[in-house]
């Protein structure tokens, strides 16, 4: 670490700003959430999309990620070397309420691969928007006079609000759409309820942003932005690639679960309205456990902390994979387990991220790497729910529209219940593999104490 880290250990930040940057992840959590939680579903079931075309239609809109968040990384220098902020993307990205609402708005007559076609349309357009939202807000920690520990505490309180986020959309979502008689005017209407709500939060976190970067903007004078080789030496950064290569393989998996949750729930349990209940196991323990979270990395480091969170994890989807003989009680359990991991893999690699920017250079290159980090993001939250619909496709699932009832196959029962249990295990164990690589965190942390 440099020694600028070492002094801007001392700083802390007031406690209204930090509440006013985390509001902003109250819009940003429903995006998370609501399209990975209820999209495929929406497709397979109210729209009668075929399995295998509804994971593509989740999927290849987020190749264009790749390409998009990293662009959006560098203009976001661009914006921090010619006029000290990154606000006016902030502000662009404050349109992404209106894709969201779009697209649950499928006309009435659209089923199949034409109602595919409207929400890949706006799935593209939504992701534009949340990048030109995400890269900027999730580059302040890099932008503030800020050290290791409190890097650590600014990402808790975006942690516990973003959870909170996830949490209410994730519970809000499936009611608003119906419940157990979902239909598509339930579905319009639960995307413009939501939508209004993550406007204003968009906006209070524009406003929280400012008044950080008041308190304890980085004054070192801007070397100008990074550009293309700035990306060059992210791709090359060992420790970033590493963390990145973890996180990818993080975020894999938890959309995969929020993507299965729907189906495990009614066709698993045989229960639909059991799926308000999942998402409030996996969500709510962040709310609890998040500064748990802070004082573990506190006393062991973030990078033991988070090998811990992503064996819990991996452990906690073993179980979900016995299915209905464990009973309910031991289901939701595990997926508790899961919540409690998820707040761990949340908190921990956002607060890594910022360590490993600054370790490199600092605030010039910060949007350069977020937009990579971001476009690893996207990458995952659309390979889950991918992953999964080839779990069905393979199975055999039956797609049907709103109000049909499909007996589904034993061999398609099995691959809904082992897609939400074994390979989450799996690609977790991967992400263990690939984060015991990162050694950046025992110097950071001596610096820190230093």
């Amino acid at each position: 670490m440099t020694g600028l880290d070492q002094r801007s250990d001392a700083v802390t930040l007031p406690r209204g700003p930090l509440v006013g940057f985390a509001t902003g992840s109250l819009g940003m959590g429903v995006w998370v959430t609501v399209p990975g939680l209820l999209l495929l579903y929406f497709l397979t079931d109210v729209l009668a999309v075929a399995p295998w075309l509804a994971g593509l239609t989740l999927l290849l809109p987020k190749i264009a990620d790749v390409l998009l968040h990293p662009w959006i990384g560098h203009r976001c220098d661009v914006e921090q070397a010619r006029r000290g902020h990154r606000r006016r993307l902030l502000l662009a990205g404050c349109v992404l309420p209106l894709a969201f609402a779009a697209l649950f708005a499928v006309p009435g007559g659209l089923t199949g691969a034409a109602a595919a076609g409207w929400v890949a349309v706006f799935f593209v357009a939504g992701n534009l928007l949340f990048a030109a939202y995400q890269v900027p807000y999730l580059a302040t920690p890099a932008d503030l006079r800020i050290g290791y520990h409190e890097r650590t505490r600014l990402m808790a309180f975006r942690m516990v609000v973003l959870t909170l986020g996830i949490l209410v959309s994730g519970l809000l979502a499936p009611l608003l759409a119906g419940g157990d008689d979902a239909t598509r005017d339930g579905y319009l209407r639960m995307g413009v309820v939501l939508a209004a709500g993550m406007l204003a939060a968009m906006l209070v976190g524009v406003a929280g942003i400012g008044r950080l970067r008041r308190t304890a903007a980085d004054t070192a004078p801007p070397h100008g932005p990074g550009g293309w080789r700035a990306l060059a030496a992210s791709l090359r950064d060992r420790q970033f690639r590493w963390l990145v290569g973890a996180y990818l393989a993080m975020s894999t998996t938890t959309h995969l679960v929020l993507a299965g949750v729907p189906y495990y729930a009614e066709y698993e349990l045989g229960r639909p309205g059991l799926t308000t209940v999942l998402v409030a196991a996996f969500v709510a323990p962040a709310l609890l456990v998040t500064p748990g979270w802070l004082a573990v990395a506190r006393r062991i480091g973030k990078q033991r902390a988070l090998l811990a969170g992503q064996a819990a994890f991996a452990a906690g989807s073993l179980v979900l994979a016995i299915g209905r003989p464990a009973g309910l009680p031991v289901l939701v359990a595990a997926v508790a387990v899961l919540g409690v991991a998820f707040a761990g893999m949340q908190l921990l690699p956002f607060s890594m991220l910022p360590d490993v920017i600054r370790a490199a250079g600092g605030t010039e290159r910060a949007g350069t790497y977020t937009g990579v980090w971001t476009a690893t993001e996207a990458t995952g939250a659309a390979l889950g729910p991918y992953a999964y619909a080839l779990c069905l496709a393979a199975g055999g699932f039956v797609a049907s529209t709103a109000g049909q009832t499909v007996t589904q196959s034993p061999a398609a029962l099995d691959a809904l219940r082992y897609g939400f249990g074994l390979l989450p295990a799996a690609v977790m164990v991967v992400a263990v593999l690939l984060q015991r690589r990162y050694t950046l965190d025992g110097a950071a942390r001596a610096d820190a104490a230093g």
